[in-house]
This record gives C-alpha cells, sequence and structure tokens, in this order.
C-alpha cells in the first residue's frame, strides 16, 4: 500500500503564511536527479526493504508530489525536456541520439545565471560533448564535473571523468573501454558517485555566500549496462550483504542507500552554513524503474502501485517519486496530488527566484506550479501534459486531470484510455466508455508536436541507455 495518500489543496492554505525569505534574497536551487530511480523506491513513498532514512527525513521537512512527472520514459529526452521547459513534442532532443542542445536554446541555467545566479552541472549531463553547442558551459552553467556522454555514464568506475572541458584522470583501470570511456573496470578504486557528492559540498562551501544553482544530477541507480549481471555496481553492500536476495538486488539496495546518505551530506552542508531556509532542495528521477545490470524492479515492487518501467509511457515509466523542501515556504510533510512535469519546472524555478516571467524564452510548455508547492490553490484540471517516445517505434502519452491517454503502437492506433482517479495501475481500458474524452485527446495529440528531423543513429554502447 502506498505510504501517502493525496491531500485536497485547501489544506496547505495559510501554511505559507511562516515564510521568512527577506526581500531582495533569492533563494538557492538545489535539484538532485536520481537516474532510473522507482516511484515505490524510496520509503516515503512506500519501500519497505531499501532505507532512505534521509530522504523520508526531507520528505518529513517538505512535501511528497505524488503525481510529479518526468520529461519522457529515457534519459536524455527528459533532461532536455527540464532543461529547455519544453515538452517531448517540441523538445529537439526526443530519444537517446546524438543530437546536442542547440546554441539557440535557452536553458534554465542561462536565466538564472543571468539573474546573478552560480550555476553548476555536476554529474551525468547527456546533452552535448566536448566543445559542441550542448556543452554545459555553452548552455549557461558557469562550472561542470561528471559525464558529458550518457555511455560513458554507465561506468562507475570509469578512468575519466571531465570538469570545464578537461579530463580528470581517475585510478581505474577499463580494458576494452568505448571510445567514450564506457566499460567494465578491472581495477575499482574511486567510485564517481561519490566524487559527486564530495564535489557538490565544495560548491555549497564556496558559494554559500551568494545565490546558486547547482544540478546535480546523479547515476544511482541505473546499471552499468557494459557490466551485464554485475551492473548494479557500489563500493561496499552495508547491511545488505547479509540479506537472502539475488547479488543485483542487493546492489541495488546498496546504491539506493549510498545516495541518501549523500542526500544527507549535502542536507546538512545547507545546515551548517545557515543557508537551508534559504534554499530550495528538490529530490526526484529522470524516469521509472530499469530491468539492466540483472536489476528486477518488481522484487522491490519498484514502481509502487503504477504499471510498467522505463520506456513505459504507463505512469510507471513517467511519473517519479518527488520531494520539494523549502522551509517556510513549503508545507512541511504534506503530500500534494497536483499532476505537473518536468516542463513546468523552469517557470516554477524562475518564480521562486523573483525573476520576471519576461526573462522566460517564448514557446514553453510549461506553466509555474509555485502556488501548488509552496500550498495554495491552483487550478490545473483543464491542461494537458504531453510525452512521446521514438525508440522502438513511435508512441504518444497525455494526461488531463484524472484522465490518461496512451498510444503505445504507432500512429493512427486507437489510444488507450484510463481513469487515474479510480485506476493509478492503469489496469482497465475506458476508452469505449468514454467517447468525448478519446475525440478531446485525439484532438490534443494531433496538434501536440512539431515535426523533428531523427537524429543521425545511435552511440554503440548506448542501446540500452
Amino acid at each position: 500500500m502506498h505510504l501517502f495518500t493525496t491531500v485536497i489543496l485547501s489544506m496547505f492554505i495559510g501554511s505559507s503564511a511562516t515564510a521568512t525569505d527577506e526581500p531582495g534574497t533569492p533563494p538557492n536551487i538545489v535539484f538532485i536527479m536520481a537516474d532510473d530511480l522507482g516511484y515505490g523506491d524510496l520509503g516515503c513513498f512506500g519501500q519497505q526493504s531499501i532505507r532512505t532514512p534521509q530522504l523520508d527525513a526531507m520528505a518529513a521537512d517538505g512535501t511528497c508530489f505524488t503525481s510529479a512527472y518526468a520529461g519522457g520514459t529515457v534519459c536524455a529526452p527528459s533532461r532536455c525536456v527540464l532543461l529547455t521547459g519544453r515538452h517531448g513534442g517540441h523538445a529537439v532532443i526526443r530519444g537517446n541520439g546524438r543530437v546536442p542542445l542547440p546554441a539557440e536554446e535557452v536553458t534554465m541555467a542561462e536565466v538564472l545565471r543571468d539573474h546573478g545566479y552560480h550555476t553548476a552541472m555536476i554529474g551525468k549531463w547527456g546533452q552535448g560533448l566536448l566543445g559542441d553547442s550542448g556543452e554545459p558551459t555553452a548552455q549557461g552553467f558557469d562550472e561542470y564535473f561528471g559525464y558529458l556522454h550518457r555511455g560513458h555514464a554507465h561506468n562507475y568506475y570509469p578512468e575519466f571523468l571531465i570538469r570545464n572541458g578537461e579530463k580528470v584522470m581517475l585510478d581505474n583501470v577499463v580494458p576494452d573501454a568505448y571510445p567514450s570511456g564506457a566499460g567494465k573496470a578491472s581495477e575499482k578504486n574511486t567510485y564517481s558517485h561519490d566524487l559527486f557528492v564530495a564535489d557538490a559540498l565544495r560548491f555549497i562551501d564556496e558559494h554559500r555566500g551568494e545565490p546558486f544553482f547547482l544540478y546535480l544530477p546523479l547515476t544511482i541507480p541505473h546499471a552499468n549496462n557494459e557490466a551485464g549481471r554485475e551492473g548494479m555496481e557500489v563500493p561496499e553492500l552495508g547491511g545488505y550483504a547479509a540479506e537472502n536476495w539475488p547479488a543485483p538486488q542487493k546492489g541495488t539496495a546498496a546504491m539506493i542507500t549510498r545516495m541518501d546518505h549523500g542526500v544527507g551530506e549535502i542536507l546538512d552542508r545547507l545546515d551548517a552554513h545557515g543557508i537551508a531556509e534559504n534554499t530550495i532542495v528538490i529530490f526526484t528521477s529522470d524516469n521509472g524503474p530499469h530491468r539492466e545490470g540483472g536489476n528486477e524492479p518488481d522484487f522491490f515492487d519498484s514502481n509502487g502501485p503504477l504499471r510498467g518501467i522505463k520506456r513505459s509511457m504507463h505512469d510507471g515509466g513517467i511519473r517519479v517519486p518527488t520531494i520539494v523542501r523549502w522551509p517556510g515556504r513549503v508545507p512541511a510533510g504534506w503530500t500534494c496530488g497536483v499532476p505537473w512535469s518536468f516542463a513546468d519546472l523552469m517557470p516554477t524555478l524562475v518564480e521562486a527566484a523573483g525573476i520576471s516571467e519576461t526573462a522566460l524564452p517564448e514557446g514553453l510548455d510549461g506553466t509555474s506550479v509555485l502556488a501548488s508547492w509552496t500550498g495554495s490553490p491552483q487550478d490545473l484540471e483543464d491542461r494537458y501534459l504531453y510525452w512521446e517516445f521514438h525508440e522502438r517505434g513511435f508512441r504518444q502519452a497525455a494526461r488531463r486531470g484524472r484522465w490518461k491517454a496512451v498510444r503505445n503502437t504507432g500512429e493512427g492506433t486507437p489510444l488507450e484510455l484510463y481513469d487515474l482517479a479510480t485506476d493509478v495501475g492503469e489496469s482497465e481500458n475506458v476508452a469505449s466508455e468514454h467517447p468525448e474524452v478519446v475525440a478531446a485527446f485525439e484532438a490534443y495529440l494531433a496538434e501536440a508536436r512539431t515535426p523533428s528531423k531523427q537524429w543521425p543513429g545511435r552511440f554503440p554502447e548506448s542501446s540500452s541507455d
């Protein structure tokens, strides 16, 4: 049973009256994103076996959003939606291909940087490579450290990472590595995730006296696909070593708990510097749970009550566990079921930063949901959320209020329709019972996207990213 239930927005009214932010002091923003973490993988979202005490404590201090959606069902398009505020029918990157963010694209980081924020990306990028238009420093980030290539990010023990355009060599050995650096290490000494947490702490230490935006897209619990059934790489199993579980499941649990510990370190550092109350911390995932590297998502019920996993247009592939903490502004210990998606994050965070909406690029698909975050009523029932997917055929999905439409088998095929208010697991297709709702979705889907040139091929080592 899911741990949280959706509460009525009116229960939030008045919660933001204790806000302590001072005029003229923009909040810091820390955006932490797991990779392939399922809706049901956190204790505060119903997980019974994997220990996540730090994120559970963050949930107690903030709000859990039970209808928050990623930008897509796989890595690159989801992150593109997040950074640009354009849903999958308008985003430049619509699949895990070679297309970088173009120079003319305006990202969330660019808007924040142009209004006084120091910006950093630490972790997995996947929106461009060295020297092209999609490199983080060409897209609004003052600094970056981590993986640029998605395939490289599979490997938790890489021979190198990249900082601001330069390779940083590590003491791992990866024989027969792909040109990107992907592969399986034969000598495992330095775990990349730990470096990301340490660098995030360094960044907070150095920039605590000025507004900052820290984008921290972690790689846990993505598998190292090149390592086969040994792909759930982690330095130690900790308390899970003694469990009577398959080895990949021990690794999955240990990875998530290790990530949870790192999140706790970051929250503690904000507290230590006395800036926690003026810092928005968002935790989420880029898409649903995976079945790779020997991991079996059903073992821990990783998608909770939802149907589907990574790559699925059903909610298990795109609805993600999301927590927002902003003391004095975001209600503590609550849940909110208002539907929103990654496309909404740019306008929401820009409004939270006190920046005029005129600073936003034209043609965004997202809208600010800051009112919902801070406990005020917000009527979002009539708007559509949209997703599409270009791997193994073209698929679409959209949500409007209680209704969810899915087209799984290509353009022109009949829509499936689900009433999420009574069927969160999307088990009963009710399209035949509500032809008027289906017709409205058909009209929307016909206009929701613009034509896009397909990306020119795939990275060989990224075929299962």
